[in-house]
């Protein structure tokens, strides 16, 4: 397992290196299908198009109807007692973001893993959901982690991997380790939102000797129900933070008309 981590993040970093040295070579082009494109741009026009976006102007918590007058909160989250200041992703989890955001996950084997694109899209994508974010800025950055058998299995964490890239970007304070997952929870996949908050409850605590600051962002791949931000939010409220945000790079909603634009 030890070796299996170890290969995964030499191919990151191989990932990184060869993206970089590409850019001084060739001209910069659409992770999607090829073509030319702006060189601030990740994706061309025609591809960035497929991704289905969350109207702005909703509820800050659960992004699905517009908020009451003079607050960021929907009626029945204004109700809600939760850990989170905020919750907020700029695209849906679905179609084209679903499958840049799967990607990313599940890399695949040998020299297909080299491939930057996925990590760049969905990196793009979760730096959109930060330009949501209430102000002020926050003082720390802090993926949701993984229990560290799963972290194990898998080679990397992926929520790391986007909280990291974003703290460099937004210049903020990073810590991969200001949370611990205290049990090695199920997968939440097929389970309704009463078994998801089930199967997370009391599933994090901030690490020990860790200094938690006032305003935290909270970071994850996917946001469905929100249980699993709000456990982990709530450890962090535990430990003194006052303000957190959650902030995925894609959610999934039901309600809620997305855009294309």
């Amino acid at each position: 397992m030890w070796v299996k981590r170890n290969v995964a993040e030499v191919f990151r970093k191989l990932a990184e290196i060869s993206r970089g040295a590409l850019e001084l070579v060739l001209p910069p082009t659409c992770g999607g299908c090829g073509a030319q494109t702006d060189p601030t741009a990740v994706l061309c026009l025609p591809c960035n198009r497929r991704l289905e976006r969350i109207a702005p102007g909703t509820c800050q918590l659960c992004q699905e109807i517009p908020p009451q007058p003079d607050s960021d909160r929907c009626v029945r989250c204004g109700m809600l007692d939760s850990p989170l200041t905020a919750c907020l992703a700029a695209f849906r989890f679905e179609g084209a973001g679903a499958d840049w955001i799967h990607r990313f996950k599940y890399p695949k084997r040998g020299l297909g893993g080299l491939d930057p694109a996925p990590a760049s899209v969905v990196g793009a994508m979760l730096r959109q959901a930060a330009c949501r974010a209430p102000e002020p800025r926050p003082d720390l950055v802090v993926p949701v982690p993984l229990h560290p058998r799963r972290l194990r299995l898998r080679g990397f964490n992926p929520a790391a991997e986007l909280a990291r890239a974003l703290a460099r970007d937004f210049e903020i304070p990073f810590d991969a380790a200001a949370l611990c997952r205290t049990r090695d929870t199920p997968s939440q996949t097929g389970l309704d939102r009463r078994e998801r908050q089930r199967n997370v409850r009391g599933a994090f605590q901030a690490r020990r000797g860790r200094q938690i600051p006032e305003r935290v962002w909270l970071i994850d791949d996917v946001v469905t129900t929100t249980s699993t931000l709000t456990e982990a939010a709530l450890a962090l409220r535990m430990a003194g933070a006052r303000a957190v945000t959650g902030l995925c790079a894609a959610r999934a909603l039901l309600r809620v008309p997305s855009t294309h634009n």
